[in-house]
Formats: C-alpha cells, structure tokens, sequence
C-alpha cells in the first residue's frame, strides 16, 4: 500500500488529464457528460459521481456594468488601492470617480456546487480515492461604494446589502481536489495516541455489517479541510457527507418507543437509506436519528429483543461507552 506522500505525488500525476477534461467539457450538458469524460481520461479508475454539494460561493473580481472585467481578484484589487490612500474608503472613493467617472463598479463572486466522484482503489473502507470537480458560475453582485464602506470586508462582501445576482458568464467546471482518502485519515492520525473521529467512524464502518452490505464510498464522501496553526504546523479535519441527494428519509420513532416498534423503525429507515446499520452512521453524521436510539437499542439486546447481529450491538455498545461525534 502507498504511502501518505506517494499517494500525494500519484494524485497530482493525474491532475492535468482532470484539468483538460474539465475544460473540454462545457458545465451545462450536467455531471452525466462530466463522469464520462473522467473515464476517458482516467481510464484505469472508475469514477463515478457520488454527490452535488451547492449552496456556496467565494468571492470573485470586480467589472462594470457591462461586464468588462477591472480586476480578477476583488480582495486583492480593493487591499491595494486602500493601502495607496491610507485605508481612506472615503479618498478611495473619489479616486474611483476621477479614474472611471460615471462607470459603475461591481463586485463578482464565484457561486459554486461542488461535484464529487469516487472511485475504488481496495476492499477497506477508506481504500478510495475521491475527486472533487468545483461548477463554478460568476455573478454580478452588489455596486462598489452602494453602501456606507469604511473597511475592506465592508467594501468586499458587505453584510448590509442583498445582491441581485446576474450571471458574467457560462458557468464552467475546474478541478478542486484529488485524494486518497485512507491516506488523508492516516495524516490526520499521525501523532495521536487515540483514534480521531473519523477513524472510528470508518472504524465502525468495517466492524458492522454495513462492510458486508456495500462499500462506504457508495454511501459517504468525506469533506476535508487543512490549514496551518501559527505555528505552521498543519492541521486536518474531515466530516462525513451522505451520498444522498437533500434530506435523509425521516426516522420514524419516539422517545419512549423500544423493542419490536424500534426494531420495525430501525428496519424501516436502513431499507429507505439501502443498508444495514445505516440508522447508526446517520445518526453520528448527520442527526437524522436521535442518540436515545442506541441507547436504547443495547438495553433491548440485554432483555427479550435481540433485534441485530451481536457484532452491530458491539459498535454501538463501544460508542455508548466513548461517544464521539463527526458532524463538527
């Protein structure tokens, strides 16, 4: 098995037949005519899409009205042309009029959706790589100066105002990152003596009979950060994301139910999800089941209702002795 840098360097090798088929593919014909243009540049991995995370944006550059664009990078721009006036939002202003006159200036930003796709690399649970392909559109937001600004963050993405977003252009893909993920988790775990919680959540994974149902990539994908601590040392996060288009199905039980009315809501939301023990990971990950629920699971396994594989009642007895939780 590669190690953390080696799949690091593999990962970045593959890079550029990614970048040329996000390229050759334009973003409206959908994930479809996407995943098949992954294939034909990768074809050794068999990628497939997994899930569409949207609802999200970062900033962008800054054009006029008619969409000729000032400055690719609106913080970059806007920081220094302050410095130049001594952070005078006020002279900046009136430096603007004087250069451009009656043009308007507007702030862009990147409204984005992220594509994920994963592809098998062995049988463990974390053995997969995982492709992430960024659909990017960029809109017209709100005028520069159409509030009161004093800061660059008030300048930049002003909390006072509700842009009215008009698209600059096409909308279009670009590659985001490439990893394997049984690597990333084996760098988060580096210097700690106890597992992180996403170990123990793949950890739990291969010990229930969810392993044996289908593999965890067909189910989860793994949303990671990193940055670096002022002390530059690095530092890793990783959450689980369902493989689920919008909500969970709806855990159908109350407080106070237990024994064969459990066990029927337990059956009935892991056949909505397609797996057994999925109440359990939903519950660690996305809360779509209550933690009364493996609580009470285990005092039915010790009385009459002996309801799940012992080796499902043994994961859930550890976590209740350990709780940890992965949705942070």
């Amino acid at each position: 098995m590669k190690t953390p840098q080696a799949w690091s360097e593999y990962c970045k090798s593959l890079a550029p037949a990614i970048v040329m088929a996000c390229s050759q593919v334009p973003a409206t014909q959908g994930s479809t005519a996407l995943t098949k243009a992954i294939g034909a540049a990768l074809p050794e991995w068999k990628f497939r899409h997994a899930l569409c995370h949207g609802g999200w944006y970062r900033l962008g550059g800054i054009v006029f009205a008619d969409g000729e664009r000032v400055a690719d990078d609106i913080e970059a721009w806007t920081e220094e042309r302050l410095d130049a006036v001594d952070q005078d939002a006020g002279a900046l202003a009136e430096e603007l009029l004087d250069q451009y006159g009656d043009k308007r200036l507007y702030a862009t930003r990147l409204v984005g959706k992220t594509h994920y796709f994963v592809a098998p690399a062995g049988e463990t649970a974390d053995d997969f790589l995982q492709l992430e392909i960024e659909e990017l559109q960029e809109m017209r937001a709100h005028r520069l100066f159409e509030n009161d600004a004093h800061t660059l963050e008030e300048l930049v993405a002003p909390d006072d105002l509700t842009p009215n977003l008009t698209p600059v252009g096409l909308p279009f893909y670009r590659l985001r990152r490439l990893q394997h993920l049984g690597a990333f988790v084996e760098r988060m775990q580096q210097g700690k003596t106890d597992a992180t919680p996403m170990q123990r959540f793949l950890n739990d994974w291969s010990d229930s009979s969810a392993d044996s149902a289908t593999r965890f990539a067909n189910q989860w994908v793994i949303a990671t950060r990193e940055h670096q601590d002022r002390f530059g040392q690095p530092v890793l996060n990783a959450r689980p994301m369902a493989a689920v288009e919008g909500e969970p199905p709806e855990f159908e039980a109350e407080g106070s139910m237990n024994g064969t009315a459990l066990s029927a809501a337990l059956q009935q939301f892991d056949r909505a999800v397609g797996y057994p023990m999925a109440w359990y990971f939903h519950m660690l990950a996305t809360h779509a089941v209550p933690y009364w629920v493996a609580q009470t699971v285990v005092e039915d396994n010790l009385g009459d209702y002996a309801y799940l594989p012992e080796k499902d009642v043994a994961v859930v007895r550890k976590w209740l002795h350990t709780p940890y939780a992965v949705n942070t």
